[in-house]
């Protein structure tokens, strides 16, 4: 991995920062929250108290089916009786079921002053109507119709039929201690719909009583007393709860901006209710941009609760969460929601109402945390401004010092790489003058460079130097064991005598070749190249082998006649010799060395093949360098600096010397540049 990309993730870190700060934004609202829920707990223990001296305006006792209990919801408005619900003030969600054999019933009580209004929404696929004519109040005539039951906690006081002839307004059926009369004080339309029909009327409450029932019944003929469905499963039909009057004053003078209140009975119907929790929609913050981006804040920093639409008083009218529930069983209890559309939260706690050592009820209080929000808001968005000011400022800080670190770093390795050429070692490297520890290393580098520019410098002159410092003394040793063989001598002495001139002889050779490549170096660096014919100067040059290693046997053989190549021809020629002069070293009397000459595409070939031991595989790599030896298992061959003048003239021409083992011996192969046919 980069520098540049490891300071890049090391950039990273710094989101450390704002997961501390979120952290702390999150126990903040946290504790605010629990400090505004342990208020809300002391207020609704005051109102409680206060609510406590109206004991009659809580419903104590319970009909023997609490599932049968209705509840008036409180209507803002008086609707149209017209068999629509469309009019009434309250939400669709706050319709009941009731399920019956042949088709779903679903059905509303609302109270408006001195009147109790009813809808019931019916699906039935075969409407039976009583028939236009019919004696519905005196005759026992069955069709579709709807009953209203009123009693109270002993007996059922009044039964109204809704029986209709036809769709449109129908008169009710008053069913009192066994007789049957018209009831004009009741308005009520009946409407046909595609599944079955609706049922709206309004009743005088003094009509009714505390319980109210309601029963479907769906019939198949007018002789038929069909299926009824019933909204209480009892033999009296449930309490008629709704709001008080008096609670309600009560409640709504502690309302206050952002609190709701609610007040429910001993089994959680709604009696009162006061104020807003400030849960309902902003106009105009829905899809801004801004809004959309702190929404998504919220839902991963913010601790999250449960959905704030949960907080809503219940479209039934019973309140039915969890923390009421406690409350209703004698224990005080809170609880939170939030929003998941703009983060807002609720804090509600659920206080119980005593009235002696007697429980009548519960009063619930919520309360926005639209402050603690603002708090939070405001925070969080300096803390994301911030933090992304700051995560940019470190990344674009770090990137731009990893590349200008990068870049030091990039020439002086190129400069390194450069350092060492065919002639002199550059020693001057970048950042040398620089304080840091790429400084360090760049002056490090220098001072090796420089050492090896000595040290090869040194190498280059040992050659020549040594030839010529030798030379004098080998000379003088040379005359004394030429004189020495004139001298009486012992077989013994004139055995070592004979020896040391070997040796001495052998030494001269290696002077006179370190010294040709002392030259060869030289001439390199100033040749003149020329164009001749390679074919014809290789042929007099193997026919000349023949006369100079009368033991061994040359052949010659070339692809084409014509093959030009621009160079040195007393170079290619001494590099040729070196290469039958070691062929000849390493064969046997009487073996044959072949010299090929072949011409490819970019390249001129030359070979040389000759039989003799293989070459070990670990000198392939070394056998061109200077003053090699070959060991077998029965003699040492020194190669001296043969190959390695090889090497220097193919590799001045601009070509390459390689070596390779046959079947019988040893090929060496010569790559020199072909002459380009456009010249």
């Amino acid at each position: 991995m980069s520098l540049r990309r490891q300071l890049l993730l090391v950039s990273l870190l710094t989101l450390v920062l704002p997961w501390a700060g979120c952290e702390f934004i999150r126990e903040t609202e946290s504790a605010l929250r629990e400090g505004q829920q342990q208020m809300l707990s002391g207020t609704a223990l005051a109102i409680a108290d206060s609510l406590a001296q109206f004991p009659d305006e809580f419903p104590l006792a319970a009909s023997p089916n609490q599932a049968g209990e209705l509840y008036g919801h409180p209507l803002a408005s008086v609707p149209v009786i017209d068999g629509y619900f469309d009019d009434w003030p309250i939400s669709n969600d706050s319709l009941r079921t009731m399920r019956g054999v042949d088709g779903q019933i679903k059905f509303a009580v609302g109270i408006r002053g001195q009147h109790v209004f009813l809808y019931v929404e019916v699906r039935d696929n075969e409407l039976v109507y009583a028939g236009p004519g019919a004696n519905v109040i005196s005759a026992d005539i069955y069709s579709d119709r709807v009953m209203l039951v009123a009693g109270n906690e002993t007996q059922v006081t009044s039964r109204f039929d809704f029986v209709a002839e036809a769709p449109g307004s129908l008169i009710a059926i008053n069913r009192m201690a066994g007789q049957r009369f018209a009831e004009p004080r009741i308005l009520a339309h009946w409407q046909d719909t595609v599944s079955g029909y609706q049922l709206e009327a309004r009743v005088p409450r003094h009509l009714l009583n505390s319980h109210l029932g309601l029963i479907v019944a769906n019939t198949k003929s007018v002789h038929d007393p069909g299926i009824r469905s019933s909204s209480y499963g009892g033999r009296l039909p449930g309490r008629l709860a709704t709001t008080s009057p008096l609670l309600q004053s009560v409640v709504s003078g502690y309302a206050q901006p952002g609190l709701r209140l609610i007040v429910t009975d001993r089994a959680g119907w709604r009696l009162a209710q006061a104020g807003d929790a400030g849960l309902s929609p902003r106009d105009g913050h829905s899809n801004d941009s801004s809004s959309r981006w702190m929404r998504m804040a919220y839902s991963m920093l913010l601790e999250p609760g449960k959905e704030a639409l949960l907080a809503e008083p219940h479209p039934s009218g019973r309140e039915q969460q969890n923390y009421i529930a406690q409350a209703l069983n004698a224990t005080q209890a809170t609880s939170w929601f939030r929003s998941r559309s703009d983060g807002r939260a609720v804090v509600a706690v659920a206080q119980p109402i005593w009235s002696g050592t007697v429980q009548t009820g519960v009063v619930i209080l919520q309360q926005g945390t639209d402050a603690i929000l603002s708090l939070t808001n405001q925070a969080l968005t300096r803390l994301i401004t911030l933090t992304l000011i700051a995560t940019l400022a470190a990344a674009a800080a770090l990137l731009g010092y990893s590349s200008w670190l990068s870049l030091r770093i990039r020439r002086l390795s190129n400069a390194a790489e450069s350092a060492l050429d065919a002639d002199i070692v550059h020693a001057d490297l970048p950042s040398a003058l620089a304080n840091d520890e790429i400084g360090d290393l760049s002056r490090s580098f220098a001072s090796v460079l420089r050492q090896l520019g000595e040290y090869n410098e040194y190498l280059r002159s040992l050659a020549a130097k040594l030839s010529h410092e030798m030379r004098t003394p080998l000379t003088i040793v040379t005359s004394s064991l030429e004189n020495l063989e004139h001298e009486p001598l012992t077989d013994e002495a004139a055995n070592y005598t004979s020896r040391a001139k070997d040796g001495a002889t052998r030494l001269r050779k290696i002077l006179n070749a370190m010294s040709e490549a002392s030259k060869v170096e030289e001439l390199m660096e100033n040749v003149e190249l020329e164009r001749f014919n390679l074919h014809d100067a290789l042929t007099s040059t193997v026919a000349a082998y023949g006369d100079a290693y009368p033991d061994r046997r040359f052949s010659f053989d070339s692809a084409s006649a014509d093959i030009n190549i621009d160079a040195a021809p007393e170079l290619i020629i001494q590099m040729l010799d070196k290469l039958a002069d070691n062929a000849v070293e390493f064969s046997a009397p009487g073996d044959l060395i072949s010299i090929t000459l072949s011409s490819e595409a970019q390249e001129t070939l030359i070979t040389v093949s000759n039989p003799g031991p293989p070459l070990p595989e670990k000198m392939r790599t070394q056998l061109f360098d200077s003053l090699v030896s070959v060991r077998d298992r029965n003699r040492d061959k020194h190669l001296g600096l043969g190959l390695y003048i090889a090497r220097l003239i193919a590799e001045g021409h601009g070509g390459s010397i390689s070596a390779a083992n046959t079947e019988h011996g040893v090929v060496f192969r010569i790559a020199l540049p072909a002459v380009s046919a456009s010249t």
